[in-house]
């Protein structure tokens, strides 16, 4: 995605817009009309278009070259970045972003509307209110755009008729109602032709509204940030010099100056701002918008990732969620998965559980789902492993969103908007026991450990880890040995093979292994595992105890040839679907502690590579 350029220097504010609507109905063309009528495109920028206009054959300058920058999109025509552009005049300096109207870039789209005050929606005159009109607007609705003008673009082509656009406005006002929308402009024009666009047009006498530029010169659009309380985000702990000590960061709402009660959160300690410093100088008022240092008249703890908030108004602090999420990865969201969550600067460990529904944003229904795909948006619950501040995405975007990372790629792979924590999140604590791990392992005089197999169907996970219980049992280790088909017998019998299945499988497990461990046993869990994902998530979830990942280590074409029970056949034949090794993959771990390739070693053996490992680690 390309950033938004350097502004100019205005001193009459700035609006933040993007353009939105259905594939064809001249997004592109009317920002460009936008930059040519305002005089601001390069002479050689202008060279280039009126040149590649010119090859395609086309009569007049085609002005929506000017933001389909990638290579694709002049091929096919049609828009697939966010393209961001910058004008200005003498009343308003804007930054505008052409988002893609194809169902598949909704992301993109959704990325564009992040940082919007204001969203004009085109209309093809001809066309009307399409699925994709009702898309984006509903886009807008969710991401807390509430400023919106409906362009009625291509009027020319139906002959500027007045009952055209009625009907188009009064189908577009019932259904922004419904969604939320009540800020609503609408304006006839013609893009190609700057009809209404910068200059009044002659051909709608019956229109005595504003043309779309003066609208978005003299458009008021609420400084909800700048009315809120203060929050501020800690980007980082300054220390230039021992003698100077400060916090630094945006300020994403209300505003702040020296004097003033702060709260940081999540700890709750208050003080007292002692100085507003910016590099040019001491300030006495700081508000939205602004980067600053402040120092502190106490010697506070405070760290990258704290929130700063007005003390008499401070924000939520809670580690559990009701939010819309939008996937915005090709890899499915699967409930349960250990993903990144980062909120501000504070960057979190996560799992989202099943979707409540997910949202046909074309029909506005709400579906039921499992899980939620590319591009697709869904009410979930979302749990971190620690208290994060928060306000509602509703009352403040900056507090109130986040961004869903891979732990494994680092991808951004999903966004979200809070609408309030959970009660319980609030309700349950940790409950202090008198007798914790340490004394149960005691009692049995051995550590307690979490063995975990992993590998192929076939591979002899569970006759290796059979015969290492076995060993453990005759040295008088207490020991629990979990299977993947005994489990699914009881625990696990509600689950299936789906990927989202499989992380629900081996999340429940991990818990169980986990509550094992502190009760002091050696866990021995014989999954197949197959996602690197859901491994790491076990390891971490049993904490400091000793955790052993064995990797036994069999070729696709040997599990086959064993075939103890005939899976690999029936998945040959598409009898069973989801299978591994055959229509859905394992991820084979990187870095084992022990490592048994079952070609050269017989189960006896591999069983006491085991058995060593466990002795070296002084489980044993």
């Amino acid at each position: 995605m390309s950033a938004p350029e350097q502004l100019p220097d205005h001193d009459h504010g700035l609006l933040r817009f993007l353009t939105c609507g259905s594939v064809d109905d001249g997004k592109s063309t009317l920002i460009g009309r936008l930059l040519f009528d305002t005089k601001t495109i390069l002479v050689d920028t202008l060279s280039a278009i009126e040149k590649t206009s010119a090859k395609r054959g086309m009569s007049a300058v085609d002005l929506s070259l000017l933001t389909d920058g990638l290579q694709a999109e002049r091929e096919q025509g049609i828009t697939i970045d966010v393209a961001y552009r910058y004008f200005g005049t003498d009343r308003r300096t804007f930054i505008v972003a052409d988002t893609p109207g194809h169902e598949q870039y909704t992301r993109n789209m959704v990325t564009g509307a992040s940082t919007a005050s204001l969203a004009v929606i085109l209309i093809d005159a001809r066309k009307g209110v399409l699925t994709q009109t009702r898309r984006h607007s509903y886009l807008v609705s969710l991401l807390g755009i509430r400023s919106v003008v409906v362009a009625v673009n291509k009027m020319d082509l139906v002959d500027w008729s007045q009952d055209r656009f009625d009907d188009i406005v009064a189908e577009y006002g019932e259904m922004a109602a419904a969604i939320g929308l009540t800020d609503v402009t609408a304006i006839p024009l013609s893009a190609l032709l700057g009809e209404n666009v910068v200059a009044t047009s002659g051909h709608t006498p019956w229109y005595a509204g504003p043309t779309l530029l003066d609208h978005l010169e003299t458009v008021e659009v609420a400084n909800e940030a700048g009315a809120r309380p203060l929050r501020m985000w800690v980007q980082s702990v300054v220390r230039p010099s021992l003698d100077f000590r400060g916090v630094a960061g945006l300020i994403a709402a209300g505003d702040v100056r020296p004097g003033q009660r702060v709260r940081v959160l999540p700890s709750g300690v208050e003080t007292t701002v002692a100085r507003v410093v910016t590099l040019d100088g001491d300030l006495a008022l700081a508000v939205a918008g602004q980067s600053v240092t402040l120092t502190f008249t106490d010697e506070v703890d405070v760290s990258r990732g704290d929130l700063l908030c007005a003390a008499d108004e401070p924000a939520g602090v809670a580690d559990q969620f009701e939010a819309d999420v939008v996937w915005m990865h090709e890899q499915p969201m699967l409930p349960g998965r250990p993903y990144l969550v980062k909120i501000g600067t504070r960057t979190v460990g996560a799992s989202i559980g099943h979707p409540k529904y997910r949202v046909n944003v074309n029909t506005l229904e709400h579906l039921a789902a499992n899980t939620l795909e590319l591009n697709e948006i869904g009410v979930c619950n979302v749990s971190l492993d620690r208290p994060v501040p928060f306000d509602p995405y509703s009352e403040l975007r900056d507090t109130g969103s986040f961004i869903v990372i891979d732990r494994l790629t680092n991808n951004t792979v999903g966004a979200g908007m809070l609408h309030f924590a959970l009660r319980r999140s609030h309700n349950i604590h940790w409950q202090a026991l008198t007798v914790d791990r340490a004394a149960r392992a005691e009692l049995k005089r051995h550590r307690p450990a979490v063995v975990w197999f992993t590998g192929l169907s076939g591979s002899g996970k569970s006759t290796i880890a059979n015969l290492v219980e076995a060993r453990l049992h005759a040295e008088g280790v207490h020991t629990y040995l979990l299977d993947g088909d005994n489990v699914r017998h009881g625990l696990n019998r509600d689950l299936g093979f789906t990927e989202a299945d499989r992380v629900e499988n081996i999340r429940r497990v991990a818990e169980v292994a986990a509550l094992m461990a502190d009760a002091g046993l050696v866990v021995l869990v014989s999954f197949i595992s197959p996602f690197r994902a859901e491994r790491r998530m076990a390891r971490e979830r049993v904490g400091d105890v000793q955790f052993v990942e064995v990797y036994v280590d069999t070729p696709l074409h040997v599990a086959e040839q064993r075939d103890p029970k005939g899976l690999y056949a029936k998945a040959r034949r598409g009898e069973l679907a989801n299978f591994t090794g055959i229509d859905s993959p394992y991820e084979p771990p990187e870095h084992p502690e022990v490592h048994i390739d079952t070609v050269a070693l017989a189960a006896a053996d591999a069983a006491t590579a085991v058995f060593d490992r466990l002795r070296a680690d002084g489980v044993v």
